[in-house]
């Protein structure tokens, strides 16, 4: 039986009087009141045996009570639901469409001015060109900067290269003896020297194998030029002291046919 229903007692009421009993009148009355009692008590006791055994019933037809939480649990979604998720299909993006830029408001293409290849890029001066060494002690790089490492370095003040090209403050150049590399603009002055190559060199007083000698010049020898005509084969050069005419197949520092004005 629950806890919560109690069981129905009969209880049998006092009985009136003054505890005085008569033989004949009062068993009468007696056994009226005894069988009204005994019939309401029968009535009583059917009744708590039916609410006995209709309450298991009415109990398992009563859900048990659960406790309400403070805070509503929070909806997760499952795997599978994640996973149908991901799965969705991507609608594709539609492709954007601009407009032409009008012709008449696009600005013009300027070019930039082509380079001549025969000026240098930096100065403007023709090259290839032949300049001298300016110091006694100049570097020849693998590359045109101070980072690019030293390749030879000519201590001879005076000896003549060709530049071929310019970049920056550098200038890529060859030397007489065929090496080519990067010096820097401040170790060159554009004083016009040769070099006497071959063997030994007479320095004659004319433009002519016949023309007196005036010095004999070794292989090396640096001779300051100056004058050649274009397309001479002679040309006018100061060694120290002496000054003469030297074949142009002697010594290197001029282009072929070049023209050298005093």
């Amino acid at each position: 039986m629950p806890a919560n229903l109690l069981p129905v007692r009969a209880e049998v009421p006092p009985r009136a009087g003054d505890g005085r009993h008569k033989a004949g009148h009062d068993d009468g009355v007696a056994g009226h009141d005894g069988g009204r009692w005994l019939h309401d008590g029968g009535r009583l006791l059917v009744l708590a045996l039916l609410l006995a055994l209709a309450a298991p019933v009415a109990w398992a037809e009563v859900p048990a009570h659960k406790p309400t939480p403070l805070h509503p649990p929070r909806h997760t979604p499952s795997r599978e639901a994640h996973r149908s998720a991901v799965r969705l299909p991507i609608p594709p993006i539609p492709p954007t469409t601009q407009p032409a830029p009008a012709t008449a408001s696009a600005a013009p293409v300027v070019k930039p001015p082509e380079q001549d290849p025969n000026k240098g890029a930096v100065t403007g001066l023709p090259v290839p060109r032949f300049v001298s060494l300016r110091a006694d002690i100049v570097n020849l790089r693998a590359g045109p900067g101070t980072r690019y490492p030293i390749d030879w370095v000519y201590k001879r003040a005076g000896m003549p290269v060709e530049i071929l090209r310019e970049f920056d403050v550098w200038r890529l150049v060859e030397t007489p003896d065929g090496e080519k590399g990067w010096m820097h603009e401040a170790t060159l002055v554009g004083r016009r020297d040769v070099i006497v190559t071959g063997g030994q060199q007479a320095l004659r007083a004319g433009a002519s194998d016949s023309a007196r000698p005036v010095a004999e010049l070794e292989p090396g020898v640096i001779a300051h030029l100056l004058s050649c005509a274009a397309a001479a084969t002679w040309c006018r050069v100061e060694v120290g002291d002496y000054r003469g005419w030297l074949p142009r197949l002697d010594f290197w520092g001029t282009l072929p046919d070049e023209a050298i004005n005093p």
